[in-house]
């Protein structure tokens, strides 16, 4: 019964001790948000109330920009496998040297090559698109996107067609076999 007595009293001085830590470790961590609220009310710095970002326009003489001859080919009908290529080519009609630093392809099935070298103002560079129609059939529209130092900084290059699929013997496809 003893043993029990002193458990007892040992394990009220334990809670005790650490329930007045946890007040201590709080109303420090309260007094710390306060002197950093403090210090923010003696900047005068606004802060926005929903905390978002804001947005600033981009300074003209630091852009390139993309003036295509054409957005968009279309490469007709062709058989499948058949590799369709087409160069679009541009002119910086920005005030600074345009750089494409990189572009993407919407599928494996599409390749691009670009102008690598900054393409001064006034200057011409290149675009070309590979499609290589392997194992595709039916409308087709590859595209490629453009990241550059242009005002949208986004850009999106187009092809279009159709491909016929292959047949076996140059006969049409056949479909499903009744007997």
């Amino acid at each position: 019964m003893k043993t029990r007595l002193l458990s007892a009293i040992a394990l009220s001085v334990v809670l005790l001790a650490s329930c007045s830590q946890g007040k201590d470790d709080q109303a420090e961590k309260i007094k710390a948000l306060e002197e950093k609220i403090a210090a923010m009310e003696g900047t005068n710095t606004p802060v926005p109330a929903d905390m978002s970002q804001t947005a600033t326009n981009a300074d003209p003489s630091t852009l390139g920009g993309f003036q295509f001859s054409e957005m968009e080919h279309d490469f007709g009908t062709i058989q499948e496998g058949q590799v369709v290529e087409r160069v679009f080519n541009f002119t910086n009609n920005g005030q600074a040297p345009l750089v494409i630093s990189n572009i993407t392809a919407s599928c494996g099935c599409t390749s691009p090559d670009w102008t690598k070298a900054p393409v001064q103002p006034g200057q011409t560079g290149f675009v070309k698109v590979v499609f290589n129609s392997a194992a595709k059939s039916g409308a087709q529209s590859p595209t490629v996107t453009i990241q550059a130092n242009t005002n949208p900084s986004v850009t999106r290059l187009r092809m279009t067609g159709s491909v016929t699929p292959k047949t076996a013997g140059g006969a049409a496809p056949a479909g499903p076999v009744r007997k």
